[in-house]
């Protein structure tokens, strides 16, 4: 719990004042609500011994207006105390979205997005009601018992003392079913996770459940991860419903106690009957703290199963950062891979590979699928970092740059394209802030989407699907380059970016990029020779290491795996015009 606060404080320091006073009301209520028996107690003595009409109507417009100011201050304490809790929510949330944004993509490669998704909603719901009803009703109780008890000694403290005998029980119980409460959410989110982890899979590879034809295999999937989530809330759910009911027993319990020897104490004469019905009173004010308690410490343990699992994901450390002094990046400069190696779990992908690309270059990358190309490309925006050697811009180590500025002189289009759910325009302008109209078509045409945007409806302004789900694959990919493009950057990387396009408008592509190259560093992975005859520089990968490197007619005359590359592609060129 201790660690939990160290945690959360920071969220409260900027609502200290708005705490104060939500705390200032509540000490306030619970103070008036302590006052009431009191003034029954005073309204029926005073009306036992001499009854008269007006002592009564006074009795009970001072109960009223107590009430009322009772009202006041409650309403004002849930409105201060549980407002702060959505705003530390807000502020949490806020926190962890930009956190998810700066880790590396190592961590989403073993993290189950669903989980990432269960985490930063459900959860941090379940902890947003820890601080706001579970710490409110927590103060609030305690408060209530205090004020309460100390009343009730004032009067009879054998009496308190008798009421108070189930105490024990209640501490005992508390702390049992409390941490069986805690252990069984913690089971009961990870579950969730679990669910939403099939659900978000499910609906983004629909496509290829509906061409394998495993919907149903999938719904009977979804359907024991189901079944298992209401069992493991059924067991959670009987905890819960053991406990209150013995919490209500025990206040049964405490009102049987106090009834009998109370009663026979007003019988002998030992209290007043108005200090009875005051006790009996409190006795009832009492009744809520004790069921509440029951609740807050539920609300309390979801909350910190939550909240551990939302500092799960906050203690993970980007391993790609910006260092504590960064330098300024070079606007043009060369592009030096040094013993650069990279290594996975399943080998190296790259090993100790030495290249220089020359600012203003056009180098075209080629080899056989895992030859380690886009890991190659993955290090320049430092999407990834070598684990031996280094990559340099102008001779300083990319890791020497903030990663972020180093982003904006670049435009990659990866193998895997993404768009976004919203109009084609503002796919292409992604990352461009106030885009002009005419420059997003230029690019547009530039990157072979001017016969497209005839055919849709809308034209720039046509609402694409998530991922680009109305978009073939040629057209998700020449969107990319014009995003690409847009930037107007001075590095311009294209991995395998135009293997869903025919040669001709690959052919069309590349002539209306040819001035666009000419003027920055460019590098282009590619399968087709087509892609990659007119660079001025060929290189080939073969299991993480440059095996070729030339132009494409010294590459021809090497003979080696390029020429062997060209010649497949002109006999299947051949048979398909045959």
């Amino acid at each position: 719990m201790q660690e939990a606060w160290r945690f959360l404080r920071p969220y409260f320091v900027p609502y200290r004042r708005g705490l104060l006073l939500g705390f200032g009301a509540l000490a306030a209520k619970d103070v008036l609500a302590a006052a009431l028996p009191i003034v029954i107690k005073w309204g029926v003595d005073t009306i036992g011994s001499r009854f008269h009409m007006a002592t009564l109507l006074r009795f009970c417009l001072l109960l009223v207006f107590l009430a009322a100011i009772k009202g006041v201050f409650q309403y004002w304490m849930r409105v201060i105390l549980i407002g702060i809790s959505r705003d530390v929510e807000y502020d949490l949330r806020n926190d962890l979205f930009a956190h998810l944004l700066k880790l590396s993509p190592d961590f989403y490669a073993r993290v189950r997005i669903g989980d990432v998704m269960a985490r930063a909603t459900n959860d941090l719901n379940a902890v947003r009601m820890m601080l706001g009803p579970g710490v409110m009703y927590w103060f609030e109780t305690s408060l209530t018992f205090v004020l309460a008890v100390g009343v009730m000694a004032s009067v009879d403290w054998r009496l308190t003392v008798l009421a108070l005998t189930p105490a024990p029980l209640v501490s005992v119980a508390v702390f049992r079913f409390g941490r069986m409460i805690h252990v069984r959410f913690e089971q009961l989110q990870a579950m969730f996770s679990d669910i939403t982890s099939r659900v978000q899979e499910s609906l983004a590879g629909i496509r290829v459940l509906r061409a394998y034809v495993q919907e149903d295999a999938d719904l009977a999937r979804f359907q024991r991860l189901n079944r298992d989530y209401i069992a493991q809330s059924l067991r959670l759910a009987r905890v819960s419903s053991l406990f209150l009911p013995l919490l209500q027993a025990l206040v049964g319990l405490t009102f049987l106690i106090v009834l009998w020897v109370g009663g026979l104490g007003v019988m002998r004469g030992r209290i007043t009957l108005g200090a009875f019905v005051m006790f009996t009173t409190y006795m009832a004010m009492l009744v809520w703290p004790m069921i509440a308690l029951g609740w807050v410490i539920n609300l309390v343990q979801r909350g910190l199963a939550s909240l551990a699992r939302i500092r799960e994901l906050l203690d993970e450390r980007p391993r790609i950062a910006a260092p504590a002094n960064p330098k300024r990046v070079p606007a043009r400069a060369d592009l030096e891979f040094r013993d650069v190696s990279v290594i996975y779990p399943g080998g190296r992908a790259l090993d100790r590979l030495n290249l220089v690309i020359r600012a203003g270059e056009t180098v075209a990358i080629v080899g056989r699928t895992g030859s380690g190309k886009s890991t190659l490309v993955r290090l320049i925006p430092r999407l990834l970092d070598p684990d031996e050697g280094q990559v340099l811009l102008g001779g300083v180590d990319l890791r020497e740059f903030d990663p972020a500025e180093l982003r904006r002189l670049i435009g990659m289009v990866p193998q895997e394209t993404l768009l976004f759910s919203a109009t084609l325009a503002e796919n292409i302008a992604f990352g461009v802030e106030e885009a002009d109209r005419e420059r997003i078509r230029e690019v547009a045409r530039l990157a072979g989407l001017e016969a497209d945007l005839a055919s849709f409806p809308q034209g720039l302004d046509t609402l694409i699907g998530e991922r680009g789900l109305t978009l073939s694959g040629g057209q998700k990919q020449r969107t990319a380059i014009a995003r690409a493009i847009l930037r107007d950057p001075q590095i311009l990387i294209l991995d395998d970016a135009l293997s869903s396009v025919d040669t001709l408008t690959e052919e069309h592509i590349l002539s209306g990029l040819a001035s666009l190259m000419r003027a920055r560093t460019s590098i282009l992975i590619s399968h087709r020779v087509s892609t990659v005859r007119a660079a001025d520089r060929i290189i080939v990968l073969e299991a993480g290491r440059i095996v070729e490197e030339g132009s494409h007619a010294e590459l021809l005359a090497a003979g080696g795996y390029y020429a062997d590359l060209y010649q497949k592609q002109l006999l299947e060129e051949e048979l398909e015009t045959a």
